[in-house]
Parts: C-alpha cells; structure tokens; sequence
C-alpha cells in the first residue's frame, strides 16, 4: 500500500536537508509537498557525495525504499507531474537562470552552488584540452625521449612515453594508471623534458595533492626517483623538491569557501601537477581551474578505478569517461606519430579529451601474475566468479583469504596479526625507526563504527598490546601509539592524514615522568617533535578506513571487512583496499561480502560527463 509522500520525512531526511527545504518553500510562498520533496533530495545529494538528485531515478517509487515491499510506505511522483510542478516554482530555474534550485533537460536537480561549478569546470577543461601547445623545439624533445624513453626491444606502445608526449603537445595532460604502473617516474621524465625546451630553464612547475598525506607521499616520490635519472644537475635543481595540499596551493582563507588565488590573481607557475587527483572534490576542482593561469599547464594524475572524493563529485572519473572516445584525434595523431612509432592504426576519431588522456597498462611493482595484480584486475573487470576462484586457490603467497572466523578464533589470529605487525614499534631505538616499522603494515577497514570498524580494532589493538606490556594502559597517550591528524594546523605545520609515533623523550630528572612527543618525518629524514597538547584533531590509527587510507601503500594490509552488507562495500573500495598492498593482502570477510563488494559500483550522479563531451 502506497500513498503520497508528504512533507513529514524526519527518518529519510537529515536536519540540514529538512531545513532547506523548509526554507524555499517559505520563499515559494505556499505549501507543496512535490517542491519540499525535490528541495530535499538535493540537499541530501550533496550529502552522499553527488552533485545533484536524478529525479527520473526516483519517481513514482516507493519512498523511502523498504526491504518489506509489503509494509505501508509513501510514494514520490510521478516524473512528468513532478517536473510540471518544478517549472512552475518561483525557486527552481533553468541551466543559467539565477535561482536555489536548477533543473536540467535531463531532469536532474541541482543546488545553484553545485551547477555553477560543475559548470565551471566542464567550460574551463573544454578550452584547455582544446589548446594545443604553439611551439616547441622538435629536435630537442626526440632527443629527451630517446634519453628518457629508451627503445623497448619490442612493437609494443610505450604508454608513458606517450603520456610524455601529450604532456609536451598539449596545455592539459591527464595521466591515469593503477599502482606501480609509474605515474610518478613519468612526470619526472615530462617535467625534464619540459625544463630542457628552449626558454623553459626557469619554469615556475608546482607539485600538489589534496591531502597532506598525498603531498608529503608525492613529494616522497620524487625525492626517490631523482637519483635514478640521467638529466643534468642544472635540470634537476629545477624540479620542485615541495609538494602543496591543493588547500595551501591556492591561498585557503580561513572560515569562508573563498581562496587567495582565483581568476583574478592567478597562481604564480606556468606548471602544475596535481597527484591523487581522483580524490579531488568537484567545488576544489573548479576553484583550481579558475585560478590557473590562462597560459598555464595543468597535468593530473590519478588512477580512475579508486574511490572518488568525499566531498561531491567524481571529478577525475567523469574526465576520464568523458574521454573514452575509441581513438586520437586526425590531427593529434599527425602530431604524435613521428614520436610513437608503434602507435597502432585507428580509424575512429576522437575528441581533446581522448587526446589529452593516457592510459598506463604496465605495473612495475608486481608482475602480472602476482596475486596482488590477478585480484585487482578480477576486482576492475567486475568478475566476482574469477575473483573468488583466486582466492580459494590459496596457493599465491601474496594473497590470503579467511572466510569462516569464529569471534574465538578473530581473537586468536588478530592478535598473532598485530604482534607480529606492531610489536617492533615501542622497542625500536628510535622514533624514526619506529615509524619505519610502523608503516609497513596496517589494518584497513570499510567502516567505523560497527564491531569490524576502525574505533573497534584500534581499542582491540592497545588492549593486545597492554596485555604483552607493549603500551601503557593508563591514559591515552604512551610510547609508541601511532596518531593520525584529521585536520589541517598550519601554524604546527601538520596536515590531515599526517601520521606519527609518540615518544618518550629521554628523563631529565630520574624521578618525572618522561615527557612525551609526537614525532613526524620531516624534510632530510630527521623527526620533528610536537607536543600532544598542541595537536590538532586527531586519532590513534592502528587500524585506519579504506578511504583515509588512499593515497598511502603498506608492504602488508589486513583488510577486515563487516559481516554484514552496507552501501560502502564498494568494487571501488575493494580494488582500493587491494591495492594499498605491495607484498602481501589478507581478507577477513565471508564470501556473500565479497560478492556483493564486487557487484556495487560507486555511482555519483553528475551532469559534467555531459557538459564535457559538448562541443
């Protein structure tokens, strides 16, 4: 039994969205169950990460959706007389007019913040990924190439020379791949290439992430791979040894939405390469492109099957769907053979997108028949069968499954687990070398609260560890504990995701407690010492969600999944969860929640795919 849906939500609809809706009907003048409705699912939208409501995904259905499909529920409109009756507001308008609510012809629903953006970007990346770079010095790029992309001994496409390639031809470059495949050796090589072009000796480049965790791992990344390339000191020097969080890049003025750097004061570089770019929200997307210089480079990369933004938006995703045209352009083709010679024969024709885009196929990591890599391509290709037949084999040293766990025997593997991953950490000499013992093995969870969740297994983790004399059990703070920062103090100079070990400076005085710090790697190596009092939001991070996970790699990863289905048991989760691991994964979760990981994709309702393949 249905009946309509009334103005009465309060289980479906959070106290924002209610308030919202309360709102535009006071500015609407006049009780409309269809219009409150609509108001608030598209507050709620922004909420679970879309950029706007899909009103043809809900109409005419029973609302809110039950398991019990016999139990009394209400029921949205019907999709014609619901849009009917949102032409007709005073408070929804058309793609351009200025009002609360914009409906598109494709009936979806947007708060005017979140279409002006999408909006935004979609206009921006059109004019970049049309702009074609004027001149360059041909010979001086093949000889970059030939030094930095040596011949292969093989006919097949060397992608990461292509990804080069498109970077030197074109303003905007987009560079996706999973881990290991060399994203960020890549942009090395690109950035040589570029600083060795005539006039480019002083080029003003910027490296940036959206998390201090993605910045300080990219900025890593570099400081490695510098030593293994054969491009002169003067060139090397050039390339940036800082990465910036994207927050920091542009300016971010404290207690509004508003940065320092936009259209009318543009950033300072001629370059910009922007690292874990999946993770960029759809409101930060727009806010980088209107501050990027009108002559500007702009190179992302990111590999597009992990999990997107929590903000709104799947910026990255939609840029890469956008561009899955079957092949290059005519003319970029003509402009790209001379230096590809095993580019393969095509007779599509795609857009700038498509040309502004490369794929890298190959993992330098792993090998391809590596567990690790076997299950993440079955995870990819949405194949839960093969996924699972892996799995049961139980004869790949890198991958191990546990289906069946007792709460006896979780107990009694989970604490085997955490001895042999963190018990180095409180006996190591020095807090560097416990922070090096530390990152090599974490526990990752889908969820929080819940008796598989994060706040669970971090208490489970300090009782283990009390219980063999590992950490003090009085107090929260004891040698050893590993914190991760939640939120950006830039007067500390810590960033969200940041981690570090606490530590036990040496007793000036016998008979006092020793005093305690907080010890972060800082730049040459060394660790730097804050006070636990001058922390910002922070918490113990034994364990840690796939999400705040991203970004970071570990050589050992037990992912414990919840036994029960919930919307965050992702394909997209469990690829990202996979693919943390660089020597070894283990899955604790039962069979059905595995199949039904594999079989939910994450779907963020977006116009910008749209907006992007317009001419």
């Amino acid at each position: 039994m249905t009946t309509e849906v009334t103005l009465n939500q309060p289980d479906r609809f959070s106290e924002i969205d209610r308030h919202f809706a309360d709102f535009l009907l006071r500015l609407e003048g006049r009780q409309e169950p269809r219009l409150w409705l609509a108001a608030a699912l598209a507050s709620s939208a922004t909420q679970s990460g879309n950029v706007c409501v899909e009103l043809e995904s809900v109409a005419g259905r029973p609302f809110p959706e039950q398991e019990d499909q016999t139990a009394k529920s209400s029921r949205t409109p019907d999709l014609p007389d619901w849009i009917g009756v949102l032409k007709q507001s005073s408070v929804v308008g058309s793609p351009g007019e200025f009002r609360p609510l914009v409906l598109d012809q494709a009936s979806r629903l947007y708060l005017y913040r979140y279409w002006k953006y999408e909006q935004q970007v979609a206009e921006l990346l059109r004019g970049l990924a049309a702009s074609d770079v004027s001149s360059f010095d041909a010979a001086l790029l093949e000889l970059g190439l030939s030094r930095l992309f040596p011949p292969q001994g093989s006919d097949e496409l060397d992608w990461q020379r292509l990804a080069a390639v498109t970077a030197i031809l074109r303003r905007f470059s987009l560079v996706t791949g999973g881990p290991g495949t060399g994203k960020t050796s890549t942009v090395l090589r690109i950035l040589a290439l570029l600083l060795a072009q005539p006039g480019h000796k002083r080029l003003r480049i910027a490296l940036a992430a959206p998390t201090g965790k993605a910045a300080a791992r990219l900025k890593e990344a570099v400081k490695q791979s510098k030593d293994s390339f054969e491009v002169t000191s003067e060139v090397l020097a050039q390339i940036p040894k800082e990465a910036f969080t994207l927050h920091r890049l542009l300016g971010f003025l404290p207690g509004s939405r508003t940065f320092r750097h936009n259209r009318s004061n543009p950033l300072p570089f001629e370059m910009i390469v922007v690292d874990e770019a999946s993770m960029v929200d759809l409101p930060l997307m727009a806010k980088l492109l209107d501050a990027l210089p009108r002559d500007a480079r702009l190179l992302l990369l990111g590999d597009r099957d992990q999990l997107a933004s929590v903000e709104p938006g799947a910026v990255f995703g939609d840029i890469c769907s956008a561009a899955d045209a079957a092949g290059w352009s005519v003319s970029f083709r003509k402009h790209i053979q001379p230096y590809l010679p095993s580019l393969p024969a095509s007779s599509a024709n795609g857009g700038p997108l498509k040309d502004s885009m490369t794929v890298l196929r190959r993992s330098y990591r792993f090998g391809s028949e590596s567990g690790i890599a076997q299950l993440s391509r079955c995870i990819q290709a949405g194949d839960c069968d093969a996924a699972l037949q892996l799995l049961r084999a139980r004869d790949l040293p890198d991958v191990i499954w546990e289906e069946a766990l007792t709460p006896a025997i979780l107990e009694t593997r989970l604490e085997r687990w955490i001895l042999e991953a963190y018990s180095g950490c409180s006996r190591a000499a020095s807090p560097a070398e416990a922070f090096t013992l530390f990152s090599r093995s974490r526990i990752l969870c889908a969820v929080r609260h819940s008796p598989f969740g994060v706040a669970i297994l971090n208490q489970r983790t300090e009782d283990i560890l009390a219980r063999k004399g590992l950490a003090r059990s009085h107090g929260p703070w004891y040698h050893g504990r590993p914190v991760m920062v939640n939120r950006n103090d830039y007067q500390s100079r810590v960033f969200n995701g940041d981690i570090g070990i606490v530590w036990e400076a040496p007793r000036p005085v016998q008979s006092r407690p020793a005093p305690l710090g907080v010890m972060f790697p800082s730049d040459g190596g060394e660790m730097r010492r804050i006070l636990p009092s001058r922390l910002p939001e922070h918490e113990t991070v034994f364990s840690m969600t796939v999400h705040k996970a991203q970004g970071s790699e570990f050589d050992h990863v037990l992912l414990i999944l919840p036994g029960q289905d919930s919307p965050v048991l992702t394909r997209e989760m469990l690829y990202t969860a996979v693919t943390r691991a660089r020597k070894r994964v283990e899955i604790w979760a039962a069979k059905e929640i595995i199949e039904a990981s594999i079989a939910r994709r994450v779907v963020r309702h977006s116009g910008l795919r749209d907006a992007l393949s317009q001419v």
